[in-house]
């Protein structure tokens, strides 16, 4: 018998891969690279760039990367960047902005913005491109280069985003679920708690009115100081990206 719906699946936790810093700070910087929008004529410098550096990472994780870059290749830059407006542009579940997880397109929109910038001051780094701070590549990029607490602080606090967005991706079939496995695997084992947090984002997606979410925003407090800028990884400067409502209208045109 045909069945029109189904409740949205809810992948299992990836195992945590044992990394040094130095491999972590690589596996956020490809997955900020990696996870942009292939603008026309940057896709295979990139793919290049995180193809040199597999060797130096462990299995389990070089594998997803390189299972990335063969679909990527597979399909073409003009694919990819069709699969990117599809998946990341038009489906609620499969948002690059973390903050649109915790409360989603509601009044407190703007605070958590504001956390994000406040944390990236924190870590003694400002935007250098047009795109909210919030967006999943730009938090990589800074824990690959800065190594700092604040990142990963970051990237923890909101971790139920980064496994709908996993689960979202996988669901859709899309080889950037590999990329969103790949950064989960560098952060610690997720508890029950969170494991709960996620299934019930999985099923009713991010908060669209703001009656019923908290007032108590789910960002670290950080002191404001001068980091050690010291261990970037050795992959290349990302492609400058344009800012969000510029490069929507763009992808579309």
């Amino acid at each position: 018998m045909v069945s029109f719906v189904r409740a949205p699946r809810v992948l299992q936790a990836p195992p945590e891969v044992p990394l040094d810093s130095s491999q972590r700070a690589t596996v956020h910087m490809a997955a900020s690279l990696l996870l942009d929008y292939p603008a026309e004529g940057t896709l295979e410098t990139r793919l290049n760039a995180v193809e040199a550096e597999l060797a130096g990472l462990p299995p389990e994780v070089a594998v997803l990367l390189e299972e990335f870059i063969g679909q990527a290749r597979r399909r073409g830059e003009r694919a990819m960047a069709e699969h990117y407006v599809e998946v990341f542009d038009r489906r609620r579940r499969c948002c690059l902005y973390l903050t649109y997880y915790t409360v989603g397109d509601t009044r407190h929109r703007g605070a958590a913005l504001l956390a994000f910038k406040q944390a990236l001051a924190a870590a003694g780094y400002e935007m250098a491109a047009d795109e909210l701070p919030d967006y999943l590549p730009v938090v990589l990029e800074l824990s690959a280069r800065s190594g700092d607490e604040v990142a990963g602080a970051l990237l923890s606090s909101h971790r139920e985003g980064i496994e709908v967005l996993r689960s979202a991706l996988a669901d859709a079939a899309s080889p950037y679920a590999g990329l969103v496995e790949a950064v989960s695997m560098t952060l610690p084992r997720i508890d029950e708690a969170t494991a709960e947090r996620v299934r019930a984002l999985v099923a009713a997606g991010p908060p669209t009115e703001t009656v019923g979410v908290t007032d108590t925003l789910p960002f670290p407090t950080v002191p404001v100081r001068n980091p050690s800028l010291s261990g970037s990884p050795t992959l290349p400067d990302p492609v400058p990206v344009a800012g969000p409502s510029p490069s929507r209208a763009a992808r579309r045109a």
